[in-house]
C-alpha cells in the first residue's frame, strides 16, 4: 500500500478512435517493466495489446472496455486505465474519468482534433480532470504538431502550450527537444529504451529558443514568481516544472509533449510529465453526500485515519464471480473487512483484495486512500459507494447517456433462452448503457444500446461467452411522441359498481415543455382537490407519459398545468384522482396537436478527397444536413446532422463507395421532428400492429 500520497497519481488515457492510445499504453507497460515483450494491436503475432485482453478486441483491433493496470516509474506509483475511443463505448470513458485524477488526452498528429476527440474532451471537462496532451504519429505523412497544437487551442478552448519541439517530422522524425532543459532526446535501443540526451541540433536552436519564450511567455502569465524570475532572466528549470505544475492542475494550460509511440519515440518523457504535472490523490477535491445531513456535502480526505469512503465504478462477472473495480477515496481496505453498501444498507465481508494488470490479478492484503483495486464477490451495482464505522455518504454518480438503438432477439431454444437470460443479466449489471425488457406486446427480448457496433459486440459475447444461438430483428430507433400546441383539459372520472365509487375531476391544460421531460405545476385552490390527492394527480399524467397514443413511444416535453377540479366526500380517492388524470391526458393529447421526434446523430466522416463528393452524396441521401467541411493536406473531414433511422447499415455504404478508404464515428445530439410523410408510415405501421394484437 502506498501511504506517500505524492509518489501516486491515477490517470485515464483517453483519444479519438484509432489515435494510438493502446499502444502508448503498451509503450507505458514496457518501459515500467510491467511487459516484457510489446505486441501490437494488430500485430502479426496475434497476441494483441495487453490492455486488449477481450478475445473480440484483439480481432477488431479496437478497445471495448476499459482496461486498468498500476506501474511503478521513478518511485512513483501511477494506476492507469486505458479506455475506449469508439463512441459506442463512450461510458467506458466516462466512468473511468469519474474516478481518475488526471489524463492524457493523445491526438492523432495528421488527423489533430477530431470529432471524438471533442467527446473526450467534453467528458474530461464534466468531471474537471486536469490533463496533458501527448501529439502521437508524427512518423506519419502530413504530421503537424503546430496544426494540431493550434486546433487544441481553437476546438478545444485549450490554453495548450508546446512543452517540447520534434526533431523532423515524418519519415525523418528523429526525437524531440524538451524546451525546459534545452537538450535534444533521442530513442536508442531496439524499443527505444534508452534515452540519448544531445545538445540541439544547430538548424534547429533559433526555433528551439523563440518556442522556450513562447512557453515561458504563456506560463509566466498564469505565475508571477516566474513571471519576475522571467524579467530578471532567473528563470530555473524547477521553477518552471511548479509553475506548469499548478497551472496544469488548476485547469488553466494544456502541457504538450510529441512522439510516434509505435515507433517507440516520445513515451518516457510522457511519463515524466504524469509525475512532473498531473495531480496527486491528495491536489484533488472530492466531495460525498451526508444522507443523514439531508445530503450536505462533505469534503473527503484522502487520509488512511479516516473511515473508509470508496466508489464501485465497474462491474465485471468474471468465472471467479463479480469483480467490483473501487476507487478509495478516504480511510484504508484490508482482506476480511466488514463494508456497508450505503444505497442497499447490506453489510459485506472483503474476501479477495485484487490489483488489475489488464485480465491478470495480483492479490492484495490492503489498499489505502487514493488507490485503485479490485475486489471480489461483492454483490452491488455501478456508482454504489461503500463505507465503515456507520458513515451513511453516497458519491455523485456519473452520467449515463440514455441508449438511442434497439433490436429484438430470439433464442433458438429453451437452452439458449436460459443461456441469453444470464448473459443479459451479467450485461445489464457491466454496462449502463445496455437495457434491456420484454416488450409485452410481441412477448420478445428487446436490447438498446449506444450503436449498432455496441450491439453487435454484446449478440458476439452471447454467443462465444454462453453459446447462446440467436436471431435478431431489424434494428429499431428510439423514437419520442411529444406535443406541439398547448391543449385544455376538463375530466370528470365517475364510476359506480355497488358499494363505494369513484369520482375525481380535474381542470387544466398541457403545454409543450423544452428543456425537460415532464414538469407539473399545481394551481389548485381553496381545496378543490384535496392536498393528499394532487400527487396521484401527478402519478397519473406521469404514467401516461410511458407510452404516447401515436406510436406507442415514450412521450417528452410535457408541462401539465393543474387548475381547478372537484372531489367527492365518500367517492374520491387516490385511485379515482389516478384515473381522472390519465383521461385527461388522453382527452388533451390529440387536442395538443401531438409530434413525432426521431434520434438525430452527429456523424464525423474522415475521407480521402478524392471520395469527398461521393460521401456528401451518401449524407444527402439520408437526410443529413452538413454541418462543416474541413479540407486537411488530401483528407476532407466532413461533419453533419442524419437521422439514426438512416445510418443503419451505413459502414458498408461507406466502405463500398470510398475503397475502404474512409472512416466515420457517431454520436447522439438531439431529438427532432420527423417529416410528415415518414410520420404518416409510422402511425400506418402501429395501427397495423395494434389490429394484429
Amino acid at each position: 500500500m502506498t501511504t506517500d500520497l505524492t509518489k501516486m497519481r491515477n490517470i485515464g488515457i483517453s483519444a479519438h478512435i484509432d489515435s494510438g492510445k493502446t499502444t502508448l499504453t503498451e509503450r507505458i507497460l514496457f518501459y515500467t517493466r510491467k511487459i516484457h515483450a510489446i505486441h501490437e494491436v494488430r500485430g502479426k503475432d496475434g497476441a494483441g495489446a495487453t490492455m486488449d485482453s477481450m478475445e473480440l478486441e484483439k480481432e477488431r483491433g479496437i478497445t471495448i472496455a476499459s482496461a486498468s493496470t498500476n506501474v511503478t516509474w521513478k518511485k512513483h506509483s501511477i494506476n492507469i486505465i486505458d479506455t475506449p475511443g469508439h463512441v459506442d463505448f463512450t461510458v467506458e470513458v466516462e466512468r473511468a474519468l469519474r474516478v481518475l485524477d488526471g489524463a492524457i488526452l493523445v491526438l492523432c498528429g495528421t488527423g489533430g482534433v477530431q470529432s471524438q476527440s471533442i467527446t473526450v474532451d467534453r467528458q474530461m471537462e464534466r468531471y474537471k480532470v486536469p490533463r496533458i496532451a501527448f501529439i502521437n504519429k508524427l512518423d506519419r505523412m502530413g504530421a503537424d504538431p503546430e496544426k494540431v497544437t493550434e486546433q487544441l487551442r481553437d476546438k478545444l478552448g485549450h490554453n495548450a502550450v508546446m512543452m517540447q519541439i520534434p526533431i523532423g517530422l515524418e519519415a525523418d522524425f528523429e526525437g524531440v527537444v524538451d524546451l525546459v532543459t534545452m537538450k535534444a532526446l533521442y530513442f536508442d535501443g531496439d524499443n527505444g529504451e534508452t534515452i540519448r540526451e544531445e545538445e540541439i541540433p544547430e538548424n534547429l536552436k533559433k526555433y528551439a529558443l523563440e518556442k522556450r519564450d513562447l512557453m515561458l511567455d504563456n506560463v509566466s502569465m498564469l505565475n508571477d514568481e516566474l513571471a519576475e524570475a522571467y524579467l530578471e532572466d532567473k528563470v530555473t528549470d524547477d521553477l518552471i516544472y511548479k509553475s506548469v505544475r499548478e497551472a496544469t492542475i488548476n485547469r488553466q494550460m494544456t502541457p504538450v509533449f510529441m512522439g510516434a509511440a509505435f515507433k517507440n519515440k516520445g513515451v518516457q518523457p510522457v511519463l515524466d510529465a504524469v509525475i512532473k504535472y498531473l495531480p496527486d490523490p491528495s491536489e484533488v477535491e472530492n466531495k460525498a453526500l451526508d444522507r443523514d445531513k439531508d445530503e450536505a456535502e462533505v469534503i473527503l480526505e484522502p487520509d488512511t485515519s479516516k473511515p473508509l469512503v470508496m466508489l464501485a465504478f465497474k462491474l465485471e462477472d468474471t468465472r471467479f464471480g463479480q469483480l467490483t473495480y473501487v476507487r478509495i477515496y478516504q480511510g484504508k481496505i484490508k482482506k476480511g473487512d466488514e463494508i456497508t453498501n450505503t444505497r442497499t444498507s447490506d453489510r459485506v465481508r472483503v474476501g479477495r483484495l485484487i490489483r488489475m494488470h489488464a485480465s491478470e490479478m495480483e492479490d492484495i492484503t490492503e489498499a489505502g486512500a487514493g488507490d485503485i483495486v479490485a475486489l471480489f464477490g461483492i454483490d452491488c451495482a455501478t456508482g454504489d459507494t461503500f463505507t465503515q464505522s456507520g458513515l451513511n455518504y453516497v458519491m455523485t454518480s456519473m452520467h449515463v447517456p440514455e441508449p438511442v438503438i434497439s433490436l429484438s432477439l430470439k433464442p433458438k431454444d429453451n437452452k439458449a433462452a436460459e443461456n441469453m437470460a444470464k448473459a443479459l443479466n451479467r450485461f445489464v449489471k457491466e454496462d449502463p448503457t445496455f437495457r434491456t425488457f420484454v416488450d409485452p406486446e410481441t412477448n420478445e427480448s428487446i436490447i438498446r444500446g449506444m450503436g449498432e457496433l455496441h450491439l453487435d459486440v454484446y449478440i458476439e459475447r452471447m454467443r462465444r461467452e454462453y453459446g447462446v444461438e440467436i436471431e435478431t430483428g431489424e434494428p429499431q430507433v428510439a423514437y419520442r411522441e411529444s406535443i406541439s400546441v398547448p391543449a385544455e383539459f376538463d375530466y370528470t372520472h365517475k364510476k359506480q359498481t355497488g358499494g363505494a365509487g369513484q369520482y375525481g375531476r380535474v381542470v387544466g391544460r398541457i403545454e409543450p415543455l423544452r428543456d425537460r421531460d415532464f414538469d407539473f405545476e399545481n394551481n389548485v385552490k381553496g381545496g378543490n382537490i384535496p392536498s393528499e390527492y394532487i400527487s396521484s394527480c401527478e402519478k397519473g399524467f406521469k404514467a401516461c407519459l410511458d407510452k404516447g397514443d401515436l406510436i406507442g413511444f415514450p412521450v417528452v416535453g410535457v408541462k401539465v398545468i393543474l387548475n381547478d377540479g372537484n372531489s367527492h366526500a365518500v367517492d374520491s380517492s387516490d385511485t379515482a384522482f389516478m384515473h381522472a388524470a390519465i383521461g385527461a391526458f388522453r382527452q388533451a393529447y390529440f387536442k395538443a396537436k401531438p409530434v413525432i421526434l426521431e434520434p438525430i446523430m452527429r456523424v464525423a466522416v474522415e475521407t480521402p478527397s478524392e471520395f469527398q463528393g461521393t460521401v456528401l452524396g451518401t449524407i444527402n441521401q439520408r437526410r443529413g444536413t452538413i454541418i462543416s467541411l474541413g479540407e486537411e493536406k488530401n483528407f476532407s473531414v466532413i461533419e453533419a446532422e442524419v437521422p439514426l433511422k438512416e445510418m443503419f447499415g451505413y459502414s458498408t455504404v461507406l466502405r463500398s463507395a470510398t475503397q475502404g478508404k474512409a472512416e466515420f464515428t457517431m454520436e447522439f445530439s438531439k431529438y427532432a421532428k420527423v417529416p410528415e410523410s415518414i410520420a404518416e408510415e409510422l402511425k400506418k405501421e402501429y395501427s397495423g400492429k395494434d389490429k394484429r394484437n
